[in-house]
């Protein structure tokens, strides 16, 4: 048997870790110790594992997240009214299965974006398709699709996600085509497949920002009422850290 001419078979059916794994047992002879069933299922798991985690390495690049965020991370021990409870289970994801939204409000520095993008890294291990944006940016990115004519394109993709990440939300005023373009999101996605928003202002106060009363009526109905919601409270996380700082 011509273990080399194995392994570059192995290597043109792309089944990289495989050729690894039978190479290193070929030259220790790990092999050996193994019933032909077991290095079987050895060959085949190591091959399987590799490509389960470049899967989510490549979730992960592509969902475009500002910064590594973990859930084991989270910091649940600052005053801004975070039940580690609720957020724990949201954690698991359900939501994402049953086409929920949440909905993390506060004031600035209080957490949002980290919470949000922490479930967007939870998503894409669990081989969920995740997308984060900034919302004025991705405004940005629609109107300059409508001008190339790749508006449907991009709506397409938002589509396929599993989870999409709306960071920033409201931050910069609301025209005819932002309004339009979150319509079109929020209709597409509405009871199929699920958004996080982060937001410094309150969910009250989102149909005045939206402004256009039927639209902002139509976005809220679908995105908010059945939705998860956190409300952080209390004072700029990054500013307790650097009064912390200036002590020390």
């Amino acid at each position: 048997m011509n273990n080399q001419s194995t392994i570059e078979k192995m290597k043109q059916m792309r089944l990289y870790s495989m050729a690894e794994t039978y190479y290193n047992s070929m030259q220790n002879s790990m092999h050996q110790g193994y019933t032909l069933d077991q290095y079987l299922a050895l060959l085949i798991d190591q091959e399987w594992e590799c490509r389960y985690n470049k899967r989510i390495q490549n979730l992960i690049a592509t969902a475009g997240f500002r910064y590594p965020a973990s859930v084991q991370d989270v910091n649940y021990s600052a005053n801004r009214s975070l039940d580690k409870n609720t957020f724990e289970r949201l954690a698991l994801l359900d939501f994402v299965k049953r086409g929920e939204n949440v909905i993390i409000t506060g004031a600035t520095g209080t957490g949002k974006s980290y919470l949000a993008q922490a479930l967007g890294h939870n998503a894409c291990t669990m081989q969920h398709k995740t997308m984060y944006y900034n919302f004025a940016r991705l405004i940005d990115q629609i109107k300059l699709s409508k001008l190339e004519g790749t508006y449907i394109k991009l709506l397409n993709k938002i589509e396929k996600t599993d989870l999409l990440i709306l960071d920033d939300f409201g931050l910069s005023a609301f025209d005819d085509t932002a309004r339009n373009a979150l319509m079109d999101i929020v209709e597409l996605k509405y009871d199929k497949t699920s958004i996080i928003i982060a937001a410094q202002i309150p969910v009250k106060n989102w149909h005045e920002t939206i402004g256009e009363g039927t639209i902002a009526d139509a976005i809220l109905d679908r995105m908010v009422h059945s939705s998860h919601r956190i409300e952080l409270t209390g004072e700029s996380m990054r500013k307790n850290k650097m009064k912390k700082t200036q002590i020390n």
